[in-house]
């Protein structure tokens, strides 16, 4: 059965993700955006449990009564929960429990694919499996922060490794016109890609290759972050109170800028893509380059066209819902639709981005202020 071999290696991949970790580096939250990865792995799992196994399972019985409360993160209809930024101050459950819930639940519903459940399991499945690799990238994003933010700055290999925008530079041309937007096809598709819509999109130019480390470097050496003139209020206001003057990550040893990246400090490679920024940061290099970020439906439109995959990309869109869209009733209607507010729509995907949320229409969303999610620039014109 496919779904249940997409399960088993979904749920062996997190913890692969997590191999390189001490039993220290699971439990620390630095901010609230972070969690602690004991806390991902805990809750992926109460997914399937609470989702799944409680109301569809007449003979299972909990792996332990708290783990509901414990481990649900925003899902009011589920019950009461802790607060997020109380996440790192679990020292108990300790990881190995966690990773005994994580057996016995993955054994329950390895036994219920088995017995060959109907169509509303096997969806519910689905959608954990699809819930799971969305917290693996997380868990990419957040291991990095808790590393990267300590003195000594971690190596645990060359994970999540990006490539050099070697390409030469081209811009891409698309014509005005209607275009249909949102996922089409029977294969899998979050909610907020739905329903497929018609939009007018004037003409654009959209360049076929990311941001450089090096561009950003001219940005900067040119006062980038220090002229209000290219930010927006809000943005300008967000790096003034929290003195940012450089990307996340970097560090200015020894004369020469360097970042880490899992691998620790390294010198700064200029023709990797920038990542790390915020989409304020985004906005004012893209207006001091004269140009602008491609709205999400130019980015859809082109995306046949362009090289993705390294760096979610930062749009001028905001996350709203498509017409036409319905919520889901219930706890999984709280997945999208209740974060359709104050986010911004990043496309494409990134080196964490597990295989099968690489697609087109793929919506992913993040307050403007974001810089620890694996984010980049490309530009558009006109």
């Amino acid at each position: 059965m496919q779904l249940l071999k997409q399960f088993l290696k979904t749920r062996l991949e997190t913890e692969t993700i997590c191999s390189p970790l001490q039993t220290e580096d699971y439990l620390v939250q630095p901010i609230t955006d972070v969690s602690p990865p004991k806390w991902h792995l805990a809750h992926t799992t109460w997914f399937f449990e609470q989702f799944i196994l409680v109301k569809y399972d007449e003979n299972y019985e909990v792996f332990h009564p708290d783990f509901a409360y414990l481990f649900n993160s925003y899902y009011n209809n589920m019950g009461e929960r802790t607060i997020r930024q109380d996440r790192g101050l679990m020292t108990r459950p300790g990881v190995s429990e966690i990773y005994e819930y994580r057996k016995y639940v993955t054994a329950a519903i390895k036994k219920v694919l088995e017995n060959k459940p109907g169509a509303e399991v096997l969806h519910l499945v689905e959608i954990g499996v699809n819930h799971e690799q969305q917290h693996q990238e997380l868990l990419a994003y957040d291991i990095k922060y808790i590393l990267g933010t300590q003195p000594t700055f971690p190596d645990i290999g060359k994970y999540f490794t990006l490539e050099e925008e070697s390409q030469s530079h081209q811009w891409l041309s698309f014509s005005e016109g209607i275009y249909e937007i949102g996922h089409q096809g029977n294969d899998f598709c979050f909610d907020n890609e739905l329903p497929v819509h018609k939009v007018y999109v004037q003409d654009f130019d959209i360049s076929n290759k990311l941001v450089t480390i090096g561009e950003f470097l001219e940005f900067m050496e040119d006062g980038g972050y220090d002229n209000f003139n290219y930010w927006h209020d809000e943005g300008w206001h967000f790096i003034q109170n929290n003195g940012i003057t450089h990307p996340l990550y970097w560090h200015f040893r020894d004369g020469e800028w360097q970042h880490y990246h899992f691998n620790g400090l390294e010198k700064l490679n200029p023709n990797l893509p920038l990542s790390h920024v915020s989409m304020y940061e985004a906005y004012a290099f893209a207006n001091w380059k004269g140009m602008r970020l491609p709205t999400e439906f130019e980015w859809e439109v082109a995306a046949q066209k362009l090289r993705w995959g390294q760096l979610w990309e930062w749009t001028n869109s905001a996350y709203l819902p498509y017409p036409g869209f319905t919520q889901a009733e219930g706890a999984l209607g709280e997945y999208n639709g209740k974060f359709m507010l104050n986010q911004m729509v990043l496309r494409g995907a990134s080196v964490a981005t597990p295989q099968g949320h690489q697609r087109d229409t793929y919506r992913n969303f993040f307050h403007a202020s974001s810089r620890w999610i694996f984010s980049g620039i490309r530009l558009a014109k006109k």
